[in-house]
C-alpha cells in the first residue's frame, strides 16, 4: 500500500535551494521594482534578473511546467505545485523561474495545438523569457459566459477580419502578442463556433481603450487588465491556433493545472499572513499581556492552521490526482472544488491577521489589504467561485442514484428490513433455540 505525504529527497533538495533563493536572492526584487515584472527588462534590471534565472537553469527548475520536449523536466502537477508554494511569496518569483501567469497556461495551449511556425514565432520566445502574452477571453457584457460573447472574426479571402470588444485581457499592454477568442460560426453551439487566434499586440486595429487596476489604484507601473476595442483587426489566415472551432476545448486545456498553480501560489500568501499574525502575537501587549495569551487569539491562529492545512492537502491530493489520470476531466471534480474553497480560505486567514495587527493591518504599511482584495480576485479569475461550486455539485451527484421509493434507503425501517432478510437463518435459528 503506498501511501506517502513525503517529497523524494532528490527534488526536496531543489525545493529547499528554491525556498532560500526566493527568500535572499528574489523577494528583495519585490521592493525595489515591484509592478515591473510584465515589462520587457532595461539594462539595469536585465543585469541582475538574467543572473538570477541563469541559477534557476543551473538546479533545473526553469519553466518546470514543461515537459522535456519543451525544455521543461517533466515534473508533474505535485512537484509543480510544491514549487508554486514557494514561489507564490514573491511577485517576482514566477518570472525569475520562468512560470508566470498568464505566459505558463499560453505555453502550454500553443505547445499543444501551434503549428511548428506558431511555435517557432510564438512559443520559443515564451519559453525564453524574452517576452509576455495575453489571453483575451472575456467580454464586458458577458464575463467570462462563452455562450454570451459577441466578438466576431469573420474570414475574407486569406485573411480573418477580427471586430469587438474584451475586457479584464492581463497584461495586453505590454504583452507582445494576444490569444483572442472570438466567434467563427454563430450557427452553431459556441462550444464548436468559437475559435482561438494569435495577435501581435501592435496589429492594427487592436486598440487599447482602458487598462483597469484591481482596488482601484495598482502600482504605478502596473500593467493592469485591459478593455481592448478590436475594431477590423485583420490577421493571417493561419493565425488560426488549434483549428477553427476548437477555441473551448483549447481554453479547458489551459485553465485545468492553472488553478492548481493559482492555488498553491494561494496557499504561501495565506501561510505569510499567519507568519504575521504569529509574529504579531508574540510582540504586542494589551490590557496587562501578550495578544499570544488571550483566547481570541489564539482561536484565530488554530483556526488558520487547520483551515491552511486542510486545504493544502487537498491541492496536493488534486495535483497527485492529475498526475496519476494523466487527464484533467478525470479530476474536474476535484480542481472545482479547489478553486471554490481558495477565495474563503485566503480571505479568512487574511482577515484574522489583519484583526491581529488592529490599526495598524489596515495601512498601506502592511500588506493585508492587497491580500484581502486578492482573495477577493480569486474568486472571479478563471471562472466565478459560484460556477465552481455548481460543477462540483453536478459532478458530485453523477456518483449517485435516487431511492428505489418514496422512504430514503437509510431509514430505519428499510435497513432492519434487508438486515432481518440478510441473516432469516440464523434468526429463525435462534429463535427456535429460546
Amino acid at each position: 500500500m503506498a501511501w506517502d505525504f513525503e517529497t523524494d529527497p532528490e527534488f526536496q533538495e531543489k525545493l529547499d535551494w528554491a525556498d532560500e533563493f526566493v527568500r535572499n536572492e528574489v523577494e528583495p526584487l519585490d521592493h525595489v521594482w515591484g509592478g515591473l515584472e510584465f515589462f520587457p527588462l532595461d539594462d539595469t534590471r536585465r543585469k541582475v534578473v538574467d543572473p538570477l534565472k541563469q541559477q534557476v537553469r543551473d538546479h533545473d527548475l526553469w519553466a518546470a511546467h514543461l515537459g522535456p520536449e519543451l525544455g521543461g523536466k517533466g515534473y508533474g502537477q505535485l512537484k509543480l505545485s510544491l514549487l508554486n508554494e514557494i514561489l507564490g511569496r514573491s511577485r517576482w518569483a514566477p518570472i525569475i523561474f520562468g512560470t508566470q501567469a498568464p505566459d505558463t497556461g499560453n505555453a502550454e495551449i500553443i505547445a499543444h495545438y501551434g503549428t511548428p511556425e506558431q511555435k517557432e514565432r510564438y512559443l520559443q520566445p515564451l519559453l525564453d523569457g524574452e517576452v509576455f502574452s495575453c489571453y483575451s477571453m472575456t467580454e464586458p457584457h458577458a464575463g467570462a459566459d462563452p455562450k454570451m460573447f459577441k466578438t466576431r472574426a469573420e474570414r475574407d479571402g486569406d485573411e480573418w477580419v477580427i471586430n469587438g470588444w474584451k475586457f479584464f485581457s492581463s497584461n495586453a499592454s505590454t504583452a507582445s502578442f494576444l490569444i483572442v477568442m472570438a466567434v467563427t460560426n454563430p450557427d452553431v453551439s459556441a462550444y464548436q463556433g468559437m475559435s482561438m487566434f494569435l495577435v501581435p499586440r501592435d496589429t492594427p486595429g487592436v486598440n487599447i481603450v482602458k487598462n483597469f487596476h484591481v482596488g482601484g489604484g495598482g502600482h504605478e507601473h502596473d500593467p493592469g487588465h485591459a478593455l481592448i476595442h478590436y475594431d477590423n483587426v485583420r490577421v493571417p489566415a493561419d493565425a488560426v491556433l488549434g483549428g477553427e472551432g476548437q477555441a473551448f476545448a483549447i481554453a479547458q486545456t489551459r485553465l485545468g493545472g492553472g488553478r492548481i498553480h493559482h492555488a498553491m501560489r494561494t496557499i504561501a500568501t495565506c501561510k505569510k499572513a499567519l507568519d504575521m499574525m504569529c509574529e504579531r502575537a508574540l510582540s504586542r501587549e494589551t490590557q496587562g499581556s501578550l495578544l499570544a495569551d488571550k483566547q481570541f487569539v489564539q482561536g484565530y491562529i488554530a483556526d488558520s492552521y487547520a483551515q491552511l492545512m486542510q486545504f493544502r492537502l487537498f491541492v496536493l491530493y488534486t495535483a497527485w490526482s492529475i498526475d496519476r489520470h494523466k487527464n484533467y476531466l478525470k479530476v474536474r471534480k476535484d480542481i472545482a472544488a479547489v478553486k471554490a474553497l481558495m477565495p474563503q480560505v485566503m480571505h479568512d486567514i487574511v482577515m484574522r491577521a489583519t484583526q491581529v495587527h488592529g490599526a495598524l493591518g489596515v495601512t498601506t504599511d502592511m500588506p493585508f489589504t492587497n491580500m484581502l482584495i486578492g482573495s477577493v480576485v480569486m474568486g472571479l479569475v478563471d471562472g466565478p467561485t459560484e460556477v465552481h461550486k455548481v460543477t462540483v455539485a453536478r459532478q458530485l451527484l453523477r456518483e449517485y442514484r435516487p431511492s428505489d421509493d418514496i422512504w430514503p434507503t437509510q431509514t430505519i425501517p428499510k435497513l432492519e428490513a434487508a438486515a432481518r432478510e440478510k441473516l432469516a437463518e440464523f434468526i429463525e435459528h435462534e429463535v427456535g433455540n429460546l
